[in-house]
């Protein structure tokens, strides 16, 4: 075997490693957080009891419904804001954004609470209470929220006194500027 056929044989095993890994890392932590984030909805649709609707199905309903709320809210005000050419390199602080920096995000969280309190009301649905407090964690800390503001910080000049004045996730009153 040439020196040749060795170094391509070698490449080869690379590559099929590096195949593996990218399967691996894109799909099943596409499957991992798909049951993370689907394990309320599976122990509220495969338990037993209770056998028709509860006080804990119309009040996760309210909840999402609010999460809902935010997340499309949020989304349709920034998408209006960024399509405006004057708001060019401005900080989106108006609706629902005047309240949180994340409001899309917050909605995000709200809508996996909510599912899980429908969850919470079936045998052992109060178990997936693990899935929302992993993606709010991630939404906060891994990918979303920090990522964003990251970003933000460096690329809009007023976007620290947006940090100062507003709540980073959940909606709150803005501060006022003697910090009251």
């Amino acid at each position: 075997m040439s020196a040749y056929e060795v170094a391509l044989a070698g490449l080869g095993v690379v590559m099929a490693y590096m195949v593996v890994l990218w399967v691996v890392s894109l799909f099943l932590l596409q499957g991992l957080i798909l049951w993370i984030v689907s394990a309320p909805l599976l122990a509220a649709i495969h338990s037993a009891e209770p056998d028709s609707l509860i006080a804990t199905d119309f009040f996760g309903l309210a909840i999402w419904c609010v999460g809902f709320f935010f997340e499309a809210i949020g989304d349709w005000q920034l998408a209006r804001f960024r399509t405006d050419p004057v708001n060019e390199g401005k900080v989106m602080d108006r609706g629902l954004w005047r309240y949180t920096r994340h409001p899309n995000y917050f909605g995000d969280a709200v809508l996996w609470w909510g599912f899980f309190v429908i969850a919470a009301g079936t045998t052992d649905g109060w178990i997936t209470i693990f899935s929302p407090a992993i993606m709010t964690f991630l939404l906060l800390r891994v990918s979303s929220v920090a990522l964003l503001e990251r970003g933000l910080k460096r690329s809009r000049p007023d976007y620290q006194s947006y940090i100062e004045r507003t709540s980073a996730f959940i909606p709150l009153p803005p501060k006022r500027k003697n910090g009251v």
